[in-house]
């Protein structure tokens, strides 16, 4: 599951049984060596995606982590990328990536809840992020997205199709989900990370809820399910010109 330059299964105990801020800090030099780095194939598909709906001048990454999606952003905006997140030891991390070329990079710290930007950025991008949050976070969360995109602009994230209820994939996600309600039933502070508490349906409510316009781009590369919808889509949420 991890790469001999990850994390041992020591250092995943403490992680996981500290604060999120803390656990993230702690995993902050090896996260790109674990599967909770937010795949190549996805990032290079967005960035596909988004290249065909750019150029961007401004771009944020929320929740940034150690910096994949800045790239991502470095890839499509000609002015400036920005990452934030709450973390300052992924913040620290992403400081510390080689971009060659594009447009200038700036690293924030700040909780995505509560921005400390105005009406800056023409394209918000996520990557892996939603299931550090609840779902009475939601509303919050988008309104603050909202905020931050200037007219017209675009909050935009892959969705993985559903698992199918009894795959390998389903029961993984299930068993890791049940792992994470026992620890924080019997342990504070709690970790938040859930793989199945957030459904498509109900982010595209909140974004509708939020006055955003949403598209969905199907992300061609993955491939199909057998009832011939895509396995993966890029959520293209635009915030209305005014």
């Amino acid at each position: 599951m991890f790469s001999p330059e990850g994390p041992r299964l020591r250092e995943l105990a403490v992680q996981a049984l500290s604060s999120v801020e803390r656990g993230y800090d702690l995993l902050a030099p090896k996260f790109d060596h674990t599967p909770f780095r937010t795949p190549g194939s996805v990032l290079d598909a967005t960035a596909g995606a988004l290249r065909r709906l750019g150029p961007f001048d401004t771009g944020l990454d929320l929740c940034c982590g150690t910096g994949a999606g800045v790239d991502v952003l470095a890839q499509v905006c000609r002015r400036s990328v920005t990452g934030v997140d709450f973390s300052a030891g992924m913040l620290a991390v992403a400081r510390e990536r080689t971009r060659p070329g594009g447009p200038p990079a700036g690293h924030v710290r700040a909780d995505a809840r509560a921005l400390p930007f105005g009406p800056a950025f023409d394209l918000v991008v996520s990557f892996g992020a939603f299931g550090h949050f609840l779902p009475r976070e939601l509303p919050e969360l988008f309104a603050q997205v909202h905020r931050v995109l200037r007219p017209g602009g675009r909050f935009a994230f892959p969705v993985g199709a559903p698992s199918r209820p009894g795959s390998l994939v389903y029961w993984k996600l299930l068993g890791f989900d049940t792992v994470m309600r026992v620890r924080n039933a019997v342990w504070r502070p709690p970790f938040v990370m859930y793989y199945r508490t957030l459904r498509f349906g109900g982010l595209r409510h909140e974004l509708d809820r939020a006055g955003f316009r949403v598209e969905l781009h199907p992300l061609p590369g993955f491939g199909q399910r057998p009832d011939g919808s895509p396995r993966a889509r890029l959520v293209v949420a635009r915030r209305p010109e005014e």
